[in-house]
């Protein structure tokens, strides 16, 4: 059976790995995987110093890679650390590399159990761009032993995450990660501190949590009104309601004082979560 261009391709591009990895050299960095592995030590310290790490602490790494973080933090008081990495190359290597408080899980973050987490946690990492923000939507609001976060992003996300209403990045991502959590920004980071360097800038942002009692009651409910609300930021809230047939999201911003002319892009957080119901 004749191959094909494209299989004769992904054969020869198998063969190079194999031989990269039979000399001990790393494999390049994954464009499907959105890897850029951070190659400054200063910046993993700084990272890693926004932990407030202390003894006892059980901290978790998202996508620790070649380990440039992972070794920063493995020095700082700590009782445990657990790293979630999908590349199944860089998860042997951490395991082979790892001390005894530190456990390996080759695992996608996007399918890990949040809510399984016991305890209290402080989670970091250098996440891929191409997940961070269903990354950080689904932690969010589902791991509820977070303590602290410490995370990296593409500064466009970062922006957005941080934003305040009726700026130009404020949006549905930004309601939900500031109605669970305390978002700063810390500093940025250019393209020529990862290989390969990215053509965009990063963000490095903390997360604490808020008090149980300021969250979302109903986090399904904030998250369907979101969506309803972003997909036209532009229009006129009284008008996508009405569209939408959803009186009761009408009585509801009368009884708040919201008027109809108000666009989704002008509501602050907390008229987000009265209007849900949250």
């Amino acid at each position: 059976m004749r191959t094909s261009a494209r299989e004769r391709l992904a054969e020869a591009g198998g063969r190079l790995r194999h031989a990269r990895e039979a000399r001990g050299e790393a494999p390049r960095a994954k464009k499907s995987l959105g890897q850029h592995f951070l190659n400054q030590p200063a910046v993993c310290q700084r990272i890693a110093g926004l932990l407030h790490a202390q003894e006892g602490d059980a901290i978790l790494e998202i996508g620790p890679g070649p380990g440039a973080l992972t070794r920063v933090i493995e020095a700082l008081p700590h009782r445990r650390l657990l790293l979630v990495e999908k590349d199944g190359h860089w998860a042997k290597v951490r395991q082979e590399e790892g001390d005894a408080r530190t456990e390996v899980l080759c695992q996608d973050a996007l399918a890990y159990p949040w809510e399984a987490l016991e305890g209290a946690w402080k989670l970091a990492g250098n996440l891929p761009y191409n997940v961070a923000s269903p990354l950080l939507w689904d932690i969010a609001s589902r791991c509820r032993a977070l303590s602290r976060a410490v995370f990296m992003v593409q500064k466009e996300v970062g922006e957005r995450i941080a934003a305040s209403p009726c700026s130009r990045d404020y949006g549905a991502l930004s309601v939900w990660m500031q109605a669970h959590l305390a978002c700063r920004m810390e500093f940025t980071v250019g393209p020529g501190c990862f290989t390969p360097p990215p053509k965009v800038d990063s963000a490095v942002l903390s997360f604490d949590p808020l008090p149980a009692p300021s969250r979302p009651a109903s986090p399904d409910r904030l998250a369907s009104l979101l969506r309803l609300c972003f997909q036209q930021r532009r229009k006129q809230l009284g008008g996508i309601f009405r569209r939408q047939g959803r009186e009761d999201l009408l009585q509801r911003m009368e009884a708040l004082g919201i008027a109809p002319s108000a666009r989704p892009e002008e509501l602050a957080v907390a008229q987000f979560l009265a209007l849900s119901g949250c």
